[in-house]
């Protein structure tokens, strides 16, 4: 049996040592920071941070694998209910939990995610991001939320569009303070996805 306050005394740590990279991520950009940067800011020992991570690329990594998995999970338990309403002509109804539990989870990692999509964070994320999104959305799998075989256009156009649009649109966001509030941010990004661009801009009725 596991000790309790060992397990909080763990997550506390690994979330010193995450504060700790976002902040340095803001001062110095991720490339130019090092192991005992991140040490002497979380108020740690290397030891304790080799107790849990290779090095700093390895860090990043299963900080931006936490994100994504959440996201993904967000997306499995939410996306079957909107496509089925999508089909019923229902996409108000069907779109509100699911992008409203993406932004609040957004909301919640705001700092760590505005480190993670800057211009000083790991540029090769947005790439990592794409293609896990492809995978979850269109993947040749029994677990992928869409059929290849339904797409009106090739998937892999369609996953970069989506991925690109989206993410464009949460880094402004978080870029301009999250003045929007989720429910806000979500309204925003469906009128956009669901009606386009055109419509959105009020060129198309």
């Amino acid at each position: 049996m596991r000790d309790t306050n060992t397990d909080l005394r763990i997550i506390r740590t690994k979330e010193s040592i995450r504060h700790a990279l976002v902040e340095l991520i803001d001062e110095k950009g991720f490339e130019a920071i090092t192991v005992k940067d991140i040490t002497t800011r979380a108020k740690i020992n290397r030891g304790t941070f080799y107790a849990h991570y290779q090095d700093k690329f390895d860090l990043m990594t299963k900080c931006e694998e936490e994100i994504m998995l959440e996201m993904s999970r967000i997306a499995k338990k939410n996306f079957p209910g909107v496509i089925a309403a999508l089909r019923t002509s229902s996409p108000a109804e069907a779109q509100m939990p699911f992008v409203v539990s993406i932004f609040e989870y957004l909301n919640e990692n705001s700092e760590f995610m505005q480190a993670l999509l800057g211009s000083k964070g790991d540029l090769s994320f947005q790439a990592r991001l794409k293609d896990f999104m492809w995978k979850t959305l269109f993947g040749n799998n029994s677990d992928a939320l869409l059929k290849e075989e339904d797409l009106l256009v090739p998937g892999h156009y369609l996953a970069s569009y989506i991925v690109s649009a989206h993410i464009g649109v949460i880094q402004q966001w978080l870029n301009n303070g999250r003045k929007e509030s989720p429910q806000e941010m979500a309204r925003i990004l469906w009128t956009i996805t669901a009606d386009g661009p055109f419509f959105a801009a009020g060129l198309k009725k």
